[in-house]
């Protein structure tokens, strides 16, 4: 079966349809023709269906979207683990149900037994974990600051040595009395 040939009217759909912000799948369906020939006669037309701007738009988008929500479930897990911290030694009440006559024991205890202290501490360690990965901490700059001061340290010594022409003797504590 040969395909239809391309008419005018085929040109001016694409042309109006494509000022209209359709993607090329749309075109297609619309004018009843295969995405390869709108293609086609786009390219015929000058025109494209580069959309990277757009995609770059909603990408970043869906990035900071994404940044927020791992933030805000970072919060939840740090949240988990300060409520599971405030189990540490909070009295805790133990029971069992059992036995041969299938009986309901209970017991209320000061704290945590050992064992469920070590899995309150798994269970902060993991969400306080889980949620430092989702968001890292921001430098303090405690880094920078020392890195400062040692310059301002060594500017200070070359400045001694220029004035005094020989670097500062090393500061030592005074001796403590013996007798005091």
């Amino acid at each position: 079966m040969a395909a239809r040939p391309i008419t005018a009217k085929d040109r001016a759909a694409v042309k109006r349809l494509h000022a209209q912000n359709k993607s090329r799948n749309d075109i297609a369906r619309a004018i009843k023709r295969s995405p390869s020939t709108v293609s086609k006669l786009a390219a015929e037309l000058g025109l494209t269906f580069d959309r990277g701007p757009q995609v770059e738009a909603a990408t970043r988008a869906r990035k900071a979207d994404l940044a927020e929500r791992r933030a805000a479930f970072a919060e939840r897990l740090q949240d988990i683990a300060e409520r599971e911290a405030d189990k540490m030694h909070a009295p805790t009440l133990y029971w069992e149900w059992g036995g041969k006559d299938h009986t309901y024991a209970q017991k209320e205890q000061p704290e945590p037994t050992a064992a469920d202290r070590r899995a309150i501490m798994s269970t902060i360690a993991t969400a306080v974990d889980r949620s430092l990965k989702l968001v890292p901490p921001k430098d303090d700059g405690a880094a920078e600051s020392r890195s400062v001061i040692g310059d301002l340290m060594a500017g200070l010594a070359r400045d001694y040595a220029a004035r005094h022409g020989a670097p500062p003797a090393e500061y030592e504590e005074p001796e403590a009395d013996a007798d005091a």
